[in-house]
């Protein structure tokens, strides 16, 4: 079926992102914030863009407004990045772990929910098997991988936004450590490096709100607890495991 090929792959996965940047967007509209509708990047990718975005022309008016404009994209995109995991489920089974060592795959770090999911659909993998995933499935793969990044609480990424609303004074500090947390992650492979770079380059203060001392209230911190549940089930700290042995390798031959 092309819906779990090539074309599910694009669809969901720009479906993810679509639902992501909208959630900031609407926010955005609620709180009468000056904000473009959400644009795609074009680039040579899995799905074929570098990614959605929207532009805040604006200032944020307070740390209600940037709490619900930062937490509403990764929520979002996580809501629509469940069907899409659900209907990639259709696509999967456990294959032989040799078919991956010969070459013919690519192994990716599974989250936590993937792995759940797994387990719920298809069983616990039998020895010396391996979960294989179609079009859709890589889709929905590469949303909760999405959301993990966003969601970590680093200048200004979402998670930066969040953590920023909450603990206005001590956000400078839990930047910090997040931003050396992605420097260790290097470990697993070179593209946290590439990451951490984007991060230098993004900023990792935050800017203040027009108005920082009205209290974000009650209610948000539970809708920032759901959000690190979403972190928790989405995160992946090796995303591509091989990575370092594909360098090693590429370097070897020459």
């Amino acid at each position: 079926m092309l819906l779990f090929g090539g074309p599910g792959l694009v669809l969901g996965g720009m479906s993810i992102m679509l639902a992501h940047e909208f959630g900031h967007y609407f926010a955005c509209r609620y709180y009468r914030i000056d904000a473009t509708l959400p644009f795609f990047i074009p680039f040579p990718s899995l799905v074929g863009t570098l990614g959605a975005f929207i532009r805040i022309k604006s200032p944020i008016p307070h740390r209600r407004a940037l709490f619900d404009v930062g937490i509403a994209g990764p929520l979002m995109g996580f809501v629509v990045a469940l069907p899409v995991l659900v209907l990639g489920f259709f696509d999967a089974a456990y294959v032989p772990t040799a078919a991956f060592d010969s070459g013919t795959g690519v192994t990716l770090g599974d989250p936590l929910l993937l792995q759940g999911m797994a387990r719920l659909f298809l069983g616990p993998a039998p020895e010396g098997m391996t979960l294989a995933i179609g079009g859709l499935g890589l889709a929905g793969w590469f949303g909760l991988v999405l959301t993990g990044l966003n969601l970590l609480p680093i200048g200004q990424l979402d998670g930066g936004h969040v953590v920023y609303a909450l603990v206005r004074e001590k956000a400078e500090a839990v930047s910090r450590l997040g931003f050396w947390a992605c420097v260790g992650l290097v470990y697993f492979g070179p593209s946290w490096f590439v990451w951490a770079l984007l991060l230098l380059f993004l900023g990792r203060r935050h800017p203040p709100t027009l108005d920082d001392m009205q209290p974000v209230g009650r209610g948000r911190v539970v809708v920032a607890l759901l959000g690190l549940v979403v972190f928790v089930v989405s995160f992946v700290p090796n995303p591509l495991p091989d990575s370092w042995d594909i360098i090693r390798s590429a370097f070897t031959l020459r």
